[in-house]
């Protein structure tokens, strides 16, 4: 039990353990990286090694801070409890008044995006006033054990105006107390904020090592685990997570829109696949979005003269060679520019179908001019 239970990005588990070793811990930490690289579970890791009551620069896994802080390891059922004391339908103030904070010790606390509700959860779950609020009273208490950690998952979802309350903790910073905000992008925070905090980025995995985690943590058979390994791009959180069969049809109905779009010959048929993308409640549009990204990276690939194709989607090889042969270089930047402006305007709230209706209509090819002899 440790930290040697993270696998892959030793470099940045070394730093930590480092800090950890020579009481050097820095008031606020950002953690970047792709969804389900495992953040959030390096945040809880070094919250345990801050508060072990054996160990220094590590933890045992057995004192009673050890087990109280894993049990952040599941925050779902600690969500559902933290919602039900609001009740079904609360209004704007009692959201304010009861912030969803996860506690399991009381030196640590993890912060997550709030979804207000437990049943019809809103669309895009954010970070909110009372919540930063809350951290911010909290960060100067005195810890009970060796040292306060908050852990602020989702911080991109802070919204901007507001986050002058958490810049506020950063100018003067609690002795006793560590921030670690986690972020799939570390420019997706204001610059004021990232300055502040010493940074690290954690690496997606080589898929052979996504499938060494599978086989040790899951229950998985080997085809559903080499397609998992695959899918995920490297982050293996997001592979045990997987259901590999709804993750299949979801490339295959974002490279159908892609092909569609291409030769725009029913315009119908294309606005319903986009529809039912953008509208899927399965699926968090961001993760479509990156679907897109993924294939087009595949077709970037399938367009260069490398003899190495390492494809992200192999499973869709046929389907991308020939979508390949009708594109060029300039179409996929195109295509990915659009996806960009989109990913952009999610913050305003942009109606998402139409939003994919207007990308996918841009991407159409012009029809041939008839030659001069063939108009009558």
């Amino acid at each position: 039990m440790g930290f040697s239970e993270f696998l892959g990005n030793g470099h940045v588990v070394a730093a930590l353990r480092g800090m950890l070793a020579a009481e050097r811990v820095p008031h606020a930490m950002l953690i970047s990286g792709p969804r389900g690289v495992g953040k959030f579970t390096l945040a809880r890791m070094f919250a345990q090694a801050a508060n072990c009551e054996q160990l220094r620069d590590d933890f045992c896994g057995e004192c009673d801070a050890c087990r109280r802080i894993a049990l952040l390891g599941d925050v779902r059922p600690l969500i559902e409890q933290g919602l039900a004391q609001r009740g079904e339908r609360p209004d704007a103030s009692t959201v304010e008044r009861i912030p969803l904070l996860l506690q399991t010790h009381p030196d640590v606390w993890a912060v997550v995006p709030d979804p207000v509700r437990a049943k019809d959860p809103v669309a895009r779950p954010m970070l909110r006033m009372g919540q930063l609020r809350a951290v911010q009273r909290a960060a100067y208490f005195k810890p009970q054990g060796r040292r306060r950690v908050f852990i602020l998952d989702g911080a991109e979802t802070m919204r901007w105006d507001l986050s002058g309350i958490f810049l506020k903790i950063l100018e003067e910073p609690p002795e006793s107390a560590t921030l670690i905000l986690l972020a799939p992008n570390p420019f997706l925070l204001q610059s004021t904020i990232r300055s502040r905090c010493l940074q690290f980025s954690l690496a997606p995995l080589p898929a052979e090592e996504v499938e060494e985690i599978l086989v040790r943590r899951t229950k998985m058979n080997a085809e559903d685990r080499k397609l998992a390994a695959q899918y995920c791009e490297g982050c293996p959180g997001a592979a045990m997570d997987m259901d590999v069969g709804a993750v299949a049809a979801l490339h295959r109905d974002a490279l159908t829109v892609l092909e569609r779009a291409v030769d725009l010959r029913g315009v119908a048929a294309l606005f319903a696949s986009t529809s039912a993308l953008a509208k899927s409640h399965e699926i968090a549009f961001e993760n479509v979005l990156e679907v897109f990204y993924s294939l087009l990276t595949d077709l970037l690939d399938l367009s260069s003269s490398s003899s190495k194709k390492t494809l992200r989607n192999p499973a869709l090889r046929r389907e991308l060679e020939n979508l390949s042969r009708k594109v060029d270089v300039a179409w996929i930047t195109k295509a990915v520019d659009g996806f960009d402006v989109l990913h952009s305007r999610m913050r305003r709230n942009i109606n998402r179908s139409l939003g994919l209706d207007a990308v996918a209509i841009s991407l159409a090819r012009p029809a041939p001019v008839p030659e001069k002899s063939e108009i009558r």
